[in-house]
């Protein structure tokens, strides 16, 4: 018998902030000022959403090979993957953010233009300038870098959750590592993988918004142009967490729609 405390509570919460974001949303539409804001902010959606997918999926394919080597059964690449996520973990986002687009950029230019001076010699390939690697995808490649080593240990403690006795089956049965992993690990180990990768996701799009000191045009850096032009800094600046609160709850609750879909057809 189910006792009172293991019913879910109605999400109250979610009615009142609906009723909030409604009502701010008929503020905004009938009034000229933070429709103006609104308009102009909301310009910086495109480009925050294409650095969080992005940097994301670069990212978590990261985060899974680095989670590979750590379980691998080579002492080098364990230490390696475990210096790698100890280090990248130890450094702030936003330092990270200035380490890659004003000193690793250059490095990787510098080293190409080393690697590649043959073929620029043949004509093959022109010389490549720092200029030519976007801010954008500096940003991008910062924050892969930055949450790789996050990913990683939400995939190394899913599959390391999947009991012994069905791989060691597996193995009984002849299959290969690779096999094992796709049919037998990766599935059970999702269901695990999920929650915290979706909470991942959602501090993604947040910490997207660091991309803005590089002069990115995110929802971020929309919003700081017109408050410095216009002075108008409450109207902006709220409108800009709206735009955030939108997203982030918005995913939040899908993801979570799609763990009880996931529970529900395990439980079948």
């Amino acid at each position: 018998m189910r006792g009172p405390s293991s019913k879910p509570d109605f999400p109250w919460w979610l009615v009142v902030a609906a009723a909030i974001a409604i009502a701010v949303a008929v503020f905004v539409a009938t009034s000229n000022l933070y429709a103006q804001v609104f308009a102009t902010v909301a310009k910086g959606i495109g480009v925050t959403i294409f650095v969080t997918v992005i940097a994301f999926v670069l990212a978590s394919a990261i985060g899974l090979g680095i989670a590979l080597m750590g379980m691998s059964g080579s002492r080098w690449l364990r230490q390696i993957a475990r210096f790698y996520v100890e280090i990248i973990r130890g450094v702030p986002i936003l330092v990270l953010l200035f380490w890659i687009a004003f000193a690793g950029a250059p490095a990787f230019v510098a080293a190409w233009n080393a690697l590649t001076a043959p073929l620029q010699s043949a004509g093959l390939f022109g010389e490549l300038l720092v200029r030519d690697v976007s801010l954008l995808w500096r940003a991008i490649m910062a924050l892969t870098i930055g949450y790789s080593a996050f990913i990683s240990e939400v995939f190394r403690a899913g599959i390391q959750s999947v009991e012994k006795g069905q791989i060691e089956a597996a193995k009984a049965l002849g299959l290969t590592r690779a096999q094992r992993f796709r049919l037998i690990v990766f599935p059970q180990a999702i269901r695990t993988i999920l929650p915290p990768l979706g909470n991942d996701f959602v501090a993604l799009v947040k910490d997207s918004s660091l991309v803005s000191v590089l002069g990115v045009a995110d929802i971020t850096q929309m919003g700081k142009v017109y408050a410095a032009g216009s002075f108008r800094f409450f109207e902006t600046y709220s409108i800009t967490a709206y735009i955030y609160l939108i997203l982030t709850v918005g995913l939040s609750l899908a993801l979570r729609a799609l763990e009880r879909r996931l529970r529900r057809q395990h439980e079948e």
